[in-house]
């Protein structure tokens, strides 16, 4: 069996999930987190790694004889120099598509979070507020029902074609300043400019990749644009928003609210403006992590495996 070593596995499965399906497959040893410093060390003997986050560049493929087969056990492969890869004919594959509904569900999530406020109030009946009330009802921030309000949504891949589907549920108007155009959308699907949706927009969603083409997408420039309660969510990637220009707008008020779970570094330097903002919502990238989308991602992951071993590999790329 080939030796398989998986060098971050802690995030993938912190112990709810069963191994048995990967070790099926090869001789396995997993460790939780890997620095940089101990690939080499850890990775020698493989012909398999598995990695989610620890990056593998020219040098370091080039440092490993009997390495064959790079798995990503996520959609974004960035992190692997897939060129130096090729070279060495080492086959590189990710886990595309094991998270649409878990995305989707946390884009809405994060908008009824914005709109709603359901932690800020249950804490205050938490903290008595309520038991003292006069009224029988109260509420600290504006509530916002979304039906009727325009979302733009900013990519349609598979999560972006979700999300469509339930905007159309909760009755908004959507908008989508995509080049594609798919035919599961929602008929009331409208392509406009992105200066349009972003200009236009109630809800602004990013779920578009990370190329030099949407890198800092979101700008002061773009920003400025937007109507004065309007919402933005990303749960893609966190270059397309440059933080400072974000915190900046919603400092000054010039925006409703925004809610991420992802940022351009993780874990984010305290330094970072955007948690402190006002109504900004930041979650530490969860998204992804329900364990139905994680079990997926297992059963995906295991299954590129094997079809690499059958010498017929799939989810390959570059």
């Amino acid at each position: 069996m080939p030796k398989i070593v998986y060098l971050d596995s802690h995030t993938l499965n912190p112990g709810d999930l069963s191994w048995e399906p990967l070790n099926a497959v090869g001789d396995c040893v997993f460790y939780d987190r890997t620095t940089e410093n101990e690939v080499l060390g850890r990775a020698a003997d493989a012909e398999i790694v598995l990695t989610n986050k620890v990056a593998f560049n020219a040098s370091t493929i080039r440092a490993l004889p009997r390495l064959r087969y790079i798995g990503v056990t996520a959609t974004g492969y960035n992190i692997i120099d897939v060129a130096a890869a090729r070279e060495r004919n080492v086959v590189v594959t990710n886990v595309p598509a094991y998270g649409t509904q878990s995305v989707a569900q946390m884009t809405f999530a994060l908008l009824l979070e914005l709109t709603q406020h359901v932690g800020l109030h249950a804490q205050s009946v938490r903290e008595g507020r309520w038991s003292a009330s006069p009224d029988f009802c109260y509420w600290d921030r504006p509530l916002v029902e979304l039906a009727g309000l325009t979302i733009g949504i900013v990519g349609l891949g598979q999560i972006g074609r979700e999300v469509a589907r339930l905007a159309d549920a909760f009755r908004m108007k959507i908008i989508t300043a995509s080049r594609q155009k798919p035919a599961d959308l929602p008929p009331t699907v409208r392509f406009v400019t992105l200066d349009e949706l972003f200009r236009t927009s109630d809800v602004v969603s990013l779920h578009c990749p990370l190329t030099p083409e949407t890198k800092n997408m979101v700008n002061a420039t773009r920003l400025s644009t937007m109507k004065p309660t309007a919402f933005l969510i990303n749960t893609s990637r966190g270059g397309l928003v440059v933080e400072q220009d974000l915190a900046d707008a919603l400092n000054a008020g010039r925006i409703g609210g925004a809610a991420l779970d992802v940022l351009s570094i993780e874990p984010p330097p305290s330094s970072n403006p955007l948690p402190a903002a006002p109504n900004c919502y930041v979650t530490p990238h969860i998204a992804w992590a329900t364990r139905a989308a994680r079990v997926r991602l297992l059963n995906i992951m295991v299954e590129n495996i094997r079809a690499f071993l059958a010498g017929t590999p799939v989810n390959r790329v570059g």
